[in-house]
């Protein structure tokens, strides 16, 4: 969509789409009962005019691939297996626990879609269902998701072809920043703990260095 609100189609596929449970969640109408039917020669049942629209529905393709490795596929035994669920959740997949991820074909694992009355309610319903979603053994697009749920610009529908180029990687970079300010925090820490051990005389805020002194040993004695 361009910024006067006008449509382009960049293909036009006439095969049920990865992303029927949106439409499914949203209309109520089961797309591939439908296609069964009419295979059978049966009409369809419902009419263009009769389809109604009630909410949004979102959904995330949970793929076994790192986001931390550019979507690298991450081949492997699921040793692990929570999916989520709850109202307005819908998980389609065919993995389970112990079940090996093969090197040979695509690594989507599975389609966690959320219906909610708005948009708004969608998304949390979306974050939650995330948060339970548990897959051990392998790497998922799962982080990648929850990381793209909270932010501003998804949030506003503030949205481009070059989102996740843009904002996801500086959304990793500053995490990589926080997480390493974090490990020389607690590296600052350990370090000047092992120097109070050495030097009971160094402790800050000390009252009085024989007192503490006095209370390492018989810390010590005991």
């Amino acid at each position: 969509m361009d910024s006067e609100r006008n449509f382009y189609f960049l293909e036009m596929n006439t095969r049920l789409q990865v992303e029927h449970p949106i439409t499914e969640m949203v209309t109520g109408v089961d797309l591939v009962k439908e296609q069964i039917k009419i295979a059978y020669g049966e009409p369809l049942s419902h009419r263009q005019k009769d389809i109604r629209r009630y909410g949004a529905a979102i959904e995330c393709r949970i793929y076994a691939e790192d986001p931390d490795n550019h979507f690298f596929p991450s081949a492997g035994r699921i040793t692990h297996l929570k999916t989520p669920a709850g109202p307005g959740i819908r998980d389609d997949s065919g993995i389970y626990e112990g079940w090996t991820v093969p090197i040979y074909y695509d690594p989507l694992l599975s389609k966690s879609v959320a219906w909610g009355r708005n948009r708004d309610e969608a998304i949390q319903r979306m974050r939650r269902a995330l948060s339970e979603y548990q897959v051990g053994g392998i790497k998922t697009t799962i982080p990648f998701f929850q990381s793209v749920l909270c932010h501003e610009k998804f949030l506003s529908g503030d949205l481009s072809t070059d989102f996740i180029e843009m904002c996801y990687s500086q959304e990793r970079s500053k995490q990589a920043a926080t997480s390493s300010r974090e490990v020389a925090t607690i590296a600052a820490a350990l370090f000047a703990s092992k120097k109070r051990d050495r030097d009971p005389l160094t402790v800050p805020n000390a009252e009085a260095p024989w007192k503490l002194w006095g209370r390492l040993n018989a810390f010590r004695n005991k």
